[in-house]
């Protein structure tokens, strides 16, 4: 039976989960949205809570929802301006998945992994996890204060990342004896040696401060990071977060499969 009350129970959910992080965190539960989204959840094999369409959804759409129909999860047809009202674009793509948080199990000993202090841009956030999951990076720790990674605009920004890179949230203190003694380097504008100049072929942490405020001098006690630069001829001040992150984390693979 098509939905078509905004009063629904499943459609209060989603509205919550849309808007609030602790609602996120309380439920265990977060909104994939999109058909590329849903597509990459289901080839994952990420277990749905619930997926919400609408009739006329595009042929790989309607794969999905046949994919998840096989699996046993709850499927629901919504009509048009139902899913607009639980929808978080401006133009729905008229499918949207509920799915609870991967149990992606960290690395004892990561080889490669990142670490962001303070990166609150949703858009920025999610560009570095789809750059990290594309980069082979391990696992990604969120320090100080950063914007929850399941905030609907990281999860479209991240583009599936989510469901193949575990994420999670530490502090400075406790991060020390999750790195298994891999070397931490610190993004840092005019600090430390150029990047390119760096080793990075041992198992290694980078470390990306947030766009305002850079790293916090809470991370520097307690991780003791090597600093490293990205030379900047042009005269620019800084680099974006994601950019920067970006550049360093391919340096990381450039060097790796030169040997």
């Amino acid at each position: 039976m098509e939905i078509t009350s905004p009063r629904n129970p499943r459609l209060k959910l989603v509205r919550r989960l849309q808007k609030s992080a602790r609602a996120r965190r309380e439920s265990g539960l977060f909104v994939a949205e999109g058909v590329r989204l849903a597509e990459e959840a289901l080839r994952a094999g990420l277990p749905a809570r619930f997926v919400l369409f609408v009739e006329g959804l595009s042929p790989r759409g309607l794969a999905v929802v046949e994919g998840y129909r096989a699996r046993g999860a709850e499927i629901w047809p919504l009509s048009s301006e139902a899913m607009r009202s639980v929808s978080a674009t401006e133009t729905p793509q008229g499918i949207l998945l509920v799915l609870p948080f991967p149990a992606l199990p960290l690395p004892s000993k990561p080889d490669f992994a990142l670490i962001l202090d303070g990166v609150r841009d949703p858009g920025n956030m999610g560009t570095i996890l789809r750059t990290a999951w594309a980069a082979a990076v391990q696992a990604v720790y969120l320090i100080g204060g950063c914007v929850d990674p399941f905030n609907p605009k990281v999860v479209r920004a991240a583009m599936g990342a989510h469901f193949h890179l575990p994420v999670r949230q530490s502090s400075p203190e406790r991060l020390g004896g999750m790195l298994g003694g891999a070397r931490v380097y610190l993004a840092a504008a005019g600090e430390g040696k150029p990047y390119t100049q760096a080793d990075f072929r041992r198992p290694l942490a980078l470390l990306i401060g947030g766009e305002a405020d850079g790293v916090s001098e809470a991370a520097r006690r307690a991780l003791r990071p090597s600093p490293v630069h990205i030379p900047m001829p042009g005269g620019a001040e800084s680099l974006n977060a994601a950019v920067a992150a970006a550049v360093l984390m391919f340096e990381v693979v450039r060097q790796r499969s030169t040997g």
